[in-house]
């Protein structure tokens, strides 16, 4: 039955994704014409045929692969606000997960992406339309070799997020870069129980561009209680539990600054965020938990 259910979500997540990706496609396309309305009205139209797509597929988990969803602390977003949304980072479902409990609660999730994933197949070309930011991260060799490469990313996530200022937006950052394993977390030697390092750069870079803008922090911590599932798992309906937990916090003084160039102000972001990364390591000790 697994394997039946596997193949049928499989084909019903292609279906959904090649429906929706002609008319976002159109759209990225139409806007290359230099109207800013036009642009606008193109950008809202994707958004809306995303959210569509979104849509499509929670439909597709709730009738081939269903599975219990506890959340909490969801109740107070809204469509108007400008958020930036941190998570904790598992699994290829996690992104799944966080458009399944966000979906029209807050604007569409943007994802920060690397500039690889352009050439994925069908999602690229959307992403693309979609006004995703494509980044090319500058390593700390590469800024020894080339010091007039210092500053570059900070300059090109402010460009990226040029294009966010004239309709409401969600900006998603998986603070610890990549997904956890323990393998990982044995290598970092990281100070906490359920999760890695977080790292400081491309959530203090968007804050540093956008910290006028967004409005709160959306804090997310998602937990498996039955093990951290693959993709093909999820398909197939081996996932029988997922807890989320959603904290709507204010944009803190802390949090926005000049990263680059403030040296004290960096070392009290990196306190600020391993903070909260301290609270979310108890939070999924508490999700962990049976309750009573």
């Amino acid at each position: 039955m697994s394997l039946v259910r596997q193949i049928m979500g499989l084909i019903l997540y292609v279906l959904n994704t090649l429906v929706w990706f002609v008319p976002i496609f159109i759209c990225g396309v139409l806007k290359l014409i230099p109207l800013p309305i036009l642009q606008r009205l193109l950008s809202k139209l994707a958004k809306a045929c995303a959210s569509m797509w979104v849509a499509g597929n929670n439909v597709n988990q709730s009738c081939i692969s269903p599975y219990k969803l506890q959340v909490s602390g969801a109740d107070t977003l809204n469509t108007k606000d400008w958020y930036l949304v941190i998570a904790n980072h598992q699994s290829w479902v996690d992104i799944l997960v966080l458009q399944r409990v966000l979906h029209r609660k807050i604007p569409f999730l943007n994802f920060f992406l690397k500039k690889e994933l352009l050439y994925v197949p069908f999602l690229g070309l959307a992403w693309w339309a979609l006004d995703f930011p494509f980044m090319t991260r500058t390593s700390k060799s590469q800024i020894r070799k080339n010091p007039k490469l210092k500053g570059k990313d900070i300059e090109t996530t402010r460009k990226a997020c040029e294009k966010f200022k004239t309709m409401p937006v969600s900006i998603v950052n998986f603070v610890e870069g990549t997904r956890y394993t323990e393998e990982k977390h044995q290598r970092q030697n990281s100070p906490f129980k359920h999760l890695l390092k977080p790292k400081a750069g491309g959530i203090a870079f968007v804050m540093q561009a956008m910290g006028e803008q967004i409005n709160k922090v959306v804090n997310v911590t998602i937990h498996y209680p039955d093990g951290v599932p693959t993709f093909m798992d999820f398909v197939a309906g081996k996932v029988g539990q997922i807890n989320v937990q959603v904290e709507l916090m204010p944009v803190s003084d802390k949090l926005v600054g000049d990263y680059t160039g403030d040296n004290e102000f960096r070392v009290q972001f990196q306190g600020e965020l391993n903070r909260l990364w301290s609270e979310k390591d108890k939070c999924i000790d508490q999700l962990a938990t049976p309750s009573k």
